[in-house]
């Protein structure tokens, strides 16, 4: 006879390579403290509801509890045979309480059970992630900060283009991090659903309260649709989407961070706790730190593409398929979470070349466009402008010198529009503040600290919302 909780039907044992194949408890287990926390508020709707007693309600709520405790402190075992995470802890709960521990799956199924779990998980993850983007954009910002009158080749194609403040750089990260926190908080609203009560796909015919044990679980709302309920994994979908764009700019970061330590730039130096040596070149210091934030981009582009993958073809409503969500929901959120907590440090000890940044921003003609647009502003059309000063350009490229270093009367061979004061104009300094006037740059930096409280607020919030919770059943957060 088979000794599944759910083996009536069956006269055999499961395979032991099936059950290899198909359990789950090796990666779900992540998810133990989060399952117990599911069954246990809802054992106190079913008892609010009268369809199991109080004295019941209590017993499975306290068993439940000690199951997490134990499992807090290495305790107890998991077993292969019992599948997964629900099955598991039954299986403990069987044998603390005996015939109750079966009341606890009455109006449920585990369909409708790991949904819950995946819920509740994942708007705490998604509260830790947005915490870390913040720390992490408060780093960038101080950086910004430091170095608001830095100069710097901007690049376009990779080649110098323009010259911009070190400030400006950083805060478009700032920026770029922005957009990733703003998805996450969107992304929420529909995490913090709850899909319980849908139980194996059209709910039940216990007169159960979906909205009590919701509102129990901090939840804002429940699946209205009960096949949607087992079947969603949109909100993995979207976590991972907007995870692989936080990692795609990571990545980019990453990457100028690397040229930019390089001895050819070297615009910046990495500290030493963050580098590592070549085991036959005494002389490298290898950035293996950005490199890797630059290579495990793939990892979570690969994991969005597998769930897209795996979700493509499914019919209503659940299918064992989605068991295959978890593992790369779970390696996304440890290559984020491991990612931003190394970046941020990492960032906060780089030491800037100023002076190397400067020397490379006047060089390569950076001042051309100022020039041009002085010439528009004496009343020359920009297209007449754009060939004067790219002539001069090439004049300049054949003589080994730079425009600045021109006599007023050699500039003049190429328009009589040019006067003395282009001397000041087309400098380094004035050149680059006349695009982003300082008090431009002060105005983004104040509204970026704005905006890091607003996200601090927030993860404030939502972090008592949750504690709250696991508060409330006597559950470590």
């Amino acid at each position: 006879m088979s000794k599944k909780l759910w083996g009536g039907r069956y006269a055999s044992k499961t395979n032991s390579e099936v059950e290899q194949y198909t359990a789950s408890i090796n990666f779900d287990v992540t998810l133990a403290h989060e399952d117990i926390l599911g069954s246990m508020a809802h054992a106190k709707m079913l008892s609010h509801c009268g369809i199991i007693t109080t004295e019941e309600g209590d017993q499975l709520q306290q068993a439940l509890l000690d199951i997490a405790n134990k499992i807090s402190q290495n305790q107890l075992q998991f077993n292969i045979e019992d599948e997964d995470i629900h099955m598991n802890i039954e299986r403990m709960l069987t044998e603390n309480l005996g015939e109750v521990a079966g009341k606890l799956h009455t109006a449920r199924s585990r369909n409708d059970q790991i949904s819950l779990d995946l819920h509740l998980y994942l708007r705490k993850k998604i509260v830790e992630i947005v915490r870390l983007l913040t720390r992490l954009q408060e780093t960038l910002l101080t950086l910004s900060k430091q170095h608001i009158h830095t100069i710097l080749p901007g690049y376009t194609h990779l080649q110098r283009a323009q010259p911009i403040y070190f400030s400006q750089h950083g805060l478009a990260y700032v920026a770029m991090f922005q957009r990733d926190i703003d998805r996450l908080k969107d992304s929420w609203i529909r995490v913090n659903k709850s899909p319980l009560g849908a139980a194996a796909l059209t709910g039940t015919s216990f007169p159960i309260d979906r909205h009590y044990v919701a509102n129990e679980l901090g939840f804002e709302g429940i699946y209205v649709n009960t096949l949607d309920a087992v079947s969603d994994r949109d909100f993995v979908v979207e976590f991972i989407s907007s995870g692989a764009l936080i990692m795609m700019h990571l990545s980019r970061m990453s990457e100028e961070l690397i040229l930019w330590s390089s001895q050819e730039f070297n615009f910046i130096s990495f500290d030493e706790r963050y580098c590592t040596g070549s085991s036959i070149m005494p002389q490298k210091k290898n950035p293996d730190v950005v490199e890797l934030g630059r290579g495990k981009v793939g990892r979570v582009y690969g994991a969005l593409l597998s769930v897209l993958t795996m979700l493509k073809g499914l019919p209503l409503a659940y299918n064992k398929d989605l068991q295959e969500d978890k593992e790369p929901l779970f390696d996304v959120i440890k290559t984020l979470c491991q990612t931003l907590s190394i970046y941020s440090p990492l960032i906060n000890t780089l030491k800037v070349n100023e002076a190397v940044m400067r020397q490379a921003a006047q060089g390569g003609y950076l001042n051309a466009t100022i020039l041009a647009e002085y010439l528009v502003k004496k009343g020359m059309c920009f297209r007449s402008a754009h060939e004067v000063v790219g002539k001069m350009v090439a004049f300049c490229i054949n003589n080994k010198c730079s425009i600045e270093n021109l006599s007023l009367k050699e500039m003049q061979q190429f328009s009589v529009m040019i006067s003395e004061e282009v001397y000041e104009i087309i400098s380094i300094d004035n050149a680059c503040a006349a695009c982003v006037p300082s008090s431009l740059l002060r105005e983004e930096i104040a509204s970026s600290e704005h905006q890091l409280q607003v996200n601090y607020r927030w993860v404030a919030e939502k972090t008592d919302l949750l504690q709250s919770v696991y508060v409330k059943y006597a559950l470590v957060y």
